[in-house]
């Protein structure tokens, strides 16, 4: 199960941004190993303020953690011919690391690993890094190919997923006062991505407006009829981010003289500092000042039986399959891409091709 990470104390903020900023998958700055260190090291007490306001650090871990037990639970229940199930966590910027998890998964001989990304929208800032690292991973601590992989590599339109974000939602639309039920609108905030990247041909844009269309189908045949929007969160230094900005768009709103709103976090799957500090203290005040006087934010996914059941439905689905690999896995940026990603990419080929081999001397 892979994933940014998060901070778990606040003595793990400084070396978090710090990989953050040097990664070039991310964002690409000038002199990178230069200006990256120092963009990070300004941010440092920042960020430790904001994750004090939270707890002291991330609650990412927990939350993947439950996810993933929840999920093998549900596997071994509903598919014991394929188990025992186990899952690992891979963080890209954290503890426990995407190396930490292919280390353990070789003490304990395992044989089959299926890659599978907590980003439900593919981005090569994001799922495209991690893949990226796991190669690396693999490169260095199997190199006779000890481990057979496979990937779930984005899931965004998964109709296990498009249910469990409309349930979220209609439990805060059903909050909202009868004159403003049908009016509110939905304003879904997802992570912003460098424009940079977006010109490359990054897909990460229309795979997020691809979950907001699904969603907004399954609440129209709920009978939520409100408004909505997409809009983008987390720009962070000296580069041109996608828009509209998410806090901008409130302050719009509540000059516009709407009083009620109801924020989705559409990109994430569990609380982390975008939703608990971001979405709900941050802009939880931008709404205030605005005049906005009821501002909800829909629940992270987090361990949301239904979410858990999506899952458990997905892994369950790609093993019944074959262990497909997703045609899109393997379709080029139309911009530059990185010699890793290319790389990446050519392994993950190789790996399709050993598994689609197995599969053919497999027994009847």
């Amino acid at each position: 199960m892979m994933n940014m990470g998060g901070p778990r104390t606040q003595d793990d903020v400084a070396p978090f941004l710090r990989n953050i900023f040097r990664d070039t998958d991310i964002i690409r700055l000038p002199a990178q190993g230069i200006l990256g260190p120092l963009i990070a090291s300004r941010r440092v007490d920042k960020v430790k303020r904001q994750y004090m306001q939270i707890g002291g650090g991330s609650p990412i871990e927990k939350w993947t953690r439950a996810q993933g037990a929840g999920m093998a639970r549900a596997l071994d229940d509903t598919s014991p011919e394929t188990g025992p199930h186990r899952y690992y966590v891979g963080f890209r910027y954290t503890a426990p690391s995407i190396f930490g998890a292919v280390e353990e998964m070789l003490r304990d001989g395992v044989d089959h690993v299926i890659a599978f990304s907590q980003y439900q929208q593919f981005s090569g800032a994001t799922t495209g890094s991690n893949l990226n690292e796991l190669y690396r991973a693999q490169s260095r601590l199997d190199p006779d190919g000890r481990l057979r992989w496979s990937f779930i590599d984005r899931w965004g339109t998964h109709p296990g997923l498009v249910s469990a974000f409309a349930d979220r939602i209609d439990d805060q639309v059903r909050r909202l006062p009868s004159e403003a039920r049908d009016m509110a609108p939905i304003l879904f905030s997802a992570h912003s991505l460098p424009l940079s990247a977006v010109d490359r041909g990054d897909p990460y844009v229309a795979e997020v407006g691809g979950t907001v269309a699904c969603v907004m189908d399954e609440l129209r045949r709920r009978g939520v009829a409100n408004p909505h929007r997409l809009t983008w969160q987390s720009a962070v230094g000296p580069v041109r981010w996608l828009g509209p900005q998410t806090e901008a768009a409130i302050k719009k709103l509540g000059a516009s003289g709407y009083k009620s709103l109801v924020v989705v976090p559409i990109a994430f799957t569990s609380d982390h500092i975008e939703t608990l500090f971001e979405l709900d203290i941050e802009y939880g005040k931008v709404a205030k000042d605005a005049g906005i006087e009821q501002y909800l934010r829909a629940e992270a996914l987090n361990d949301h039986p239904p979410f858990i059941d999506a899952l458990a439905a997905l892994v369950r689905e790609h093993i019944a399959a074959g262990f497909p690999a997703s045609a899109q896995l393997f379709l080029p940026d139309t911009g530059d891409e990185s010699a890793a990603t290319v790389q990446t990419r050519r392994w993950i080929a190789a790996q399709a091709q050993r598994v689609a081999l197995d599969k053919s001397h497999a027994k009847p």
